[in-house]
């Protein structure tokens, strides 16, 4: 891989100061897209504790070897920031700037530079300076509690709301408008702080307001999309598998209704004093039958209703296989880029980048000789 993509973003030139969760997803999203992302990892590893030939975070990208705390480290990271667009790291608050790479040494010898910040309480608060990880984060906004069965402790959604959702995207947004306005003219580089505890509050935007228009209890499993709705939900089936039901609006509940076969004895489904019995009923039938023989009766039709598939089947199903939506490449069945588009368009081209496996190329590529050999 010679670090020059084909998507929307060629020609971008991205550091990316090695950590784990957010910051390499966020990375490997601009890499995705084209930018010709350099990793800087630190001799010894220290990302996910997993075999790197698996991280596909670090899919697309490349990798140097530089010890930020060794005597010429932090010099090795400016030379390739006075090259590049984008920086991004997942430090602690305070400590790039210890290390001599913070937004002030960076926008000294490059003044164009986005400086991308990915934290999780961000970079001011009384918390700022605590560790935490996605579930904490997502605790506090209000979006933890809105997920899993009321009654029950609120259910996990992995580490997908918070890190990725609220964290990785909102950096890739910020560093997107910011490189948009560093190159319009008079316009100039800036740092883009991007904490996932404002990202995952921002994702909150349309509950808030139903909550002040009273479309909304502040309560678990009694809501439209939160699994307080009969007809919004997932319902075991005979073989112990599970069927996703989203058919809110008439036209597609009309449609849930007869295929399930429960058309004539549905009680009506804006009366929400009968939505238990409704729930009973669609449990009963779900029942009856299998996930596949149940997939069948509604594949294509606008039911609004789709099995709940595991991460090894979603590659096998047959809308997605069509799309292309999972791709293949070095062994390992991974999602492919997105978004599409239509006249750059983007590949995975590069496995899982090697802890120091492109410090020779990086090294002539970018002009930084004094990166051969690990000379940092």
């Amino acid at each position: 891989m010679t670090g020059t993509g084909n998507g929307p973003l060629a020609g971008v030139r991205v550091v990316e100061l090695a950590g784990i969760g957010p910051g390499p997803f966020a990375a490997m999203l601009l890499a995705d897209l084209g930018a010709d992302v350099v990793r800087v990892d630190r001799p010894g590893g220290g990302g996910l504790a997993i075999d790197p030939a698996y991280d596909v975070t670090n899919r697309n990208k490349r990798s140097v070897l530089i010890d930020l705390k060794s005597a010429g480290g932090p010099g090795r990271v400016l030379e390739l920031v006075e090259r590049a667009d984008v920086l991004i790291e997942g430090f602690r608050p305070g400590v790039a700037e210890r290390l001599g790479v913070g937004p002030a040494d960076c926008h000294a010898r490059n003044p164009g530079l986005v400086y991308g910040r990915m934290t999780g309480w961000g970079q001011e608060g009384p918390l700022a300076h605590s560790a935490g990880h996605d579930i904490a984060y997502i605790a506090v906004t209000g979006a933890l509690g809105m997920i899993g069965n009321p009654g029950e402790p609120p259910a996990v959604p992995a580490n997908l709301v918070g890190d990725y959702a609220g964290g990785s995207l909102y950096l890739v947004i910020g560093v997107l408008a910011a490189l948009q306005h560093a190159r319009t003219p008079g316009g100039a580089g800036q740092v883009v702080d991007a904490a996932i505890v404002d990202g995952t509050a921002h994702l909150t935007a349309m509950i808030h307001g139903m909550v002040a228009a009273g479309g909304w209890q502040d309560r678990r499993g009694a809501n439209l999309l939160d699994g307080g709705c009969p007809f919004y939900g997932t319902y075991e089936t005979s073989d112990g598998q599970y069927m996703a039901v989203g058919a809110l609006e008439q036209q597609f509940y009309d449609e849930f209704v007869r295929l399930l076969g429960i058309a004539q004895e549905a009680p009506a489904r804006k009366d929400t004093a009968r939505w238990g019995e409704l729930r009973e009923a669609v449990a009963a039938r779900f029942k009856a039958r299998t996930r596949a023989q149940w997939t069948e009766v509604f594949e294509g039709t606008d039911a609004c209703v789709a099995p709940v598939l595991s991460l090894r089947e979603a590659p096998e199903h047959p809308h997605l296989a069509a799309r292309g939506t999972f791709t293949d490449f070095g062994g390992i069945t991974q999602p492919a880029p997105a978004p599409r588009f239509s006249a750059t368009p983007t590949a995975v081209t590069g496995g899982p980048a090697r802890p120091g496996a492109d410090t020779d190329a990086v090294a002539a590529d970018w002009g930084v000789p004094g990166l051969t050999g690990r000379g940092a």
